[in-house]
């Protein structure tokens, strides 16, 4: 579909919307609930690595496009993702974790400051870990990329439009 044609389409669906009685155009308003759907969680892009639903595939395309990787980059960069995949899920259990033994701590008749201290812990572990996860990634990337590549890779770090 050509990008223009999106407005239009979308003021077909809300006139539509609006004829059967459903509102002037959702409740995000004109367009809102397409914008709204295209981001992921807290309004990151949708093929940013912030642990989003589309695993290691897309992110690895759109890196093997930008960077023009050969075969041999792509196969040691689906193995870099992977594993900070694993390590961004871990790291999102052990917050599910921390903040289950803050609410324990909490809800206590008195605060329990042995599990609020085991809640933090557990946060702290889980950071460091992650935090050798990516530096170790960095520094398989630079290695395996050229100078070219790597300016490129530091310019869609610097710009946002990958997250580290």
């Amino acid at each position: 579909m050509y990008p223009g044609f999106i407005p239009h389409w979308m003021r077909e669906r809300a006139e539509r919307r609006q004829s059967l009685g459903c509102g002037a155009g959702g409740r995000h308003g004109r367009y809102g609930s397409w914008r709204h759907a295209a981001m992921g969680e807290e309004g990151e892009a949708p093929f940013g690595f912030g642990g989003g639903a589309f695993g290691v595939r897309r992110p690895l395309r759109f890196l093997a496009y930008k960077l023009e990787l050969e075969e041999a980059q792509v196969e040691k960069l689906a193995r870099i993702l992977d594993e900070i995949k694993t390590e961004r899920a871990q790291a999102a259990v052990d917050q599910r974790r921390a903040l289950s033994a803050f609410a324990e701590a909490i809800e206590a008749e008195t605060f329990d400051q042995a599990k609020a201290a085991a809640g933090a812990a557990v946060r702290m572990q889980s950071a460091e870990r992650l935090r050798t996860a990516v530096t170790t990634a960095l520094a398989r990337l630079h290695e395996m990329l050229t100078p070219d590549q790597r300016k490129r890779l530091a310019y869609l770090i610097r710009t946002g439009t990958l997250v580290v």
